[in-house]
C-alpha cells in the first residue's frame, strides 16, 4: 500500500482522541490556521500538521510507551525537515482537551512569532 493510500486509510479509522481533537483543528477553528490530519511526510505519516508554521502534533496511545526510541528517532528526523513536533498522551486530549488545545496554541503561536 502507498503512502497516500496508507494516509486514506488511518482518516478513516482515526481513534477516539484523533477525531476528538480534529473537531477543534479543523476548518481553520485554532488561531485562523489550517490543520492536515493524517498527513504523509517523507516516510512517515503525521497526526495532524499545519505546514504553514510547520507544527506537527502528535497522539499516542499506550503503544507509544514501548517505542519510545523509535519515535524519539523520528522526531528527530521531522526537525530536521524544520517541524516542530508536539506530543500528547491519548488520555490528556480526553481528560484535558483545554490545556492540550492551549498547549497546540502556544506552540503555534511561538512558531509565527
Amino acid at each position: 500500500m502507498s503512502l497516500t493510500s496508507n494516509a486514506r486509510s488511518l482518516r478513516k479509522t482515526q481513534t477516539d482522541a484523533e477525531h476528538l481533537l480534529w473537531r477543534h483543528l479543523r476548518n481553520r477553528q485554532l488561531c485562523g490556521q489550517k490543520f492536515r490530519r493524517q498527513f504523509p511526510i517523507d516516510s512517515f505519516i503525521v497526526d495532524f500538521v499545519c505546514l504553514e508554521v510547520k507544527l506537527i502534533v502528535e497522539l499516542d496511545g499506550g503503544q507509544h510507551a514501548k517505542q519510545i526510541e523509535y519515535d524519539e528517532k523520528r522526531t528527530e528526523q521531522l526537525q530536521k525537515r524544520g517541524f516542530k513536533v508536539t506530543r500528547f498522551w491519548n488520555n490528556d486530549v480526553f481528560q484535558n482537551t483545554s490545556g492540550v488545545l492551549e498547549a497546540i496554541r502556544m506552540a503555534l503561536l511561538s512558531t509565527v512569532n
